[in-house]
């Protein structure tokens, strides 16, 4: 049975990718994910805000110790050890060190600033490619659209032209074309897009009359719209695409590849039954992959994404009126 598959450029050995989350924040997760079979991992994310306070910090640093002697102007201000950018690139240096799967960083930032050039910095750490994570939720009303998507492109030109290896951007799904948006992306450079992004919502509290937020692991119940969002550019655009959100069993695998994904991401499953369920995940699908007569990952990918010279804006709607009519039987009055 073959399950390799390519990603971004990368030779993966399966199609079954850990992403962000806290197996992958140090090198003992990333180690036991390695032996449970993945195909890759990313790393959490390195935060925008926690670049600026490093060289922030670093700044105020060196402006004290100028002030102190007359020889301080000579000299560099010693990295701060607990600093976090500094511990991410030891994490991508030790991982790489320790496993032979592509370690992909993160990058997570919402302004095209002089941040993105510690994209660099990774790529040097040895970082095999690198996941844009843009996260940005305008809420200004007079907003136009383009100026959201404007930000996305510049923030990945920025990036691009900081580094040599492949970058994805993780997308959101709150635009007007996700399509045109797709297209957009490749001419300007990724290398991949990761569909969706599960932007953390706040949320009103009537209890204690406040404002905050929950994080929640996702569920198979969301995976209608990242996957109908694959099978629709499937063939349209020529980028990778990863799943994510909603990766339970391999059936949830299987439905991704079916639908057109390069690679399916997982987070949730592994954090509620541990790092070893990447094995369950990956023997599940070679033996649905057996009972179907499917003999590699190539062979499925795609295999239920919008047949070409079909409108992708139809898919799946014949049978959305079915499906009401069905839910209107089974839930009206007796």
């Amino acid at each position: 049975m073959d399950l390799r598959t390519s990603y971004l450029g990368l030779e993966l050995s399966n199609p079954l990718v850990a992403s962000p989350g806290p197996l992958t924040r140090s090198v003992t997760g990333i180690r036991r994910l390695a032996a449970a079979g993945v195909g890759a991992v990313v790393l959490p994310s390195l935060f925008e805000e926690q670049i600026r306070r490093e060289t922030e910090r670093d700044l105020d640093l060196a402006e004290a110790g100028s002030e102190s002697f007359g020889e301080a102007l000579s000299y560099l201000p010693v990295p701060v050890a607990d600093g976090r950018p500094r511990q991410y690139l030891s994490l991508i240096e030790r991982a790489r060190a320790t496993v032979a799967i592509p370690v992909i960083a993160s990058l997570n930032g919402a302004t095209s600033g002089g941040w993105a050039d510690y994209a660099r910095s990774m790529q040097e750490a040895g970082a095999s490619a690198i996941e844009l994570n843009v996260y940005y939720l305008q809420g200004d009303p007079l907003t136009p659209g383009r100026d959201v998507e404007a930000r996305y492109l510049e923030i990945l030109r920025t990036v691009g032209a900081a580094v040599r290896i492949p970058i994805a951007v993780k997308l959101g799904p709150y635009l007007s074309s996700v399509g045109e948006m797709a297209i957009r992306l490749h001419e300007a450079g990724a290398a991949g897009l990761v569909l969706f992004n599960r932007f953390m919502q706040n949320d009103i509290d009537p209890d204690t009359l406040t404002v905050g937020s929950d994080l929640s692991l996702s569920s198979p119940v969301e995976a209608g719209l990242p996957r109908s969002w694959i099978a629709r550019l499937r063939g349209r655009v020529p980028i990778s695409l990863a799943a994510t959100t909603g990766v339970e069993s391999a059936r949830d695998v299987a439905a991704y590849l079916l639908a057109g994904a390069d690679v399916v991401m997982t987070t949730s499953s592994l954090l509620r039954h541990g790092a070893e369920h990447a094995v369950e995940l990956l023997d599940g699908l070679q033996a649905w992959m057996e009972r179907k007569g499917f003999e590699s990952v190539e062979q499925v990918r795609g295999r239920l994404a919008t047949a070409a010279g079909v409108d992708p804006s139809e898919y799946g709607r014949p049978s959305y009126l079915t499906t009401i009519e069905e839910a209107t039987r089974t839930y009206s009055p007796a």
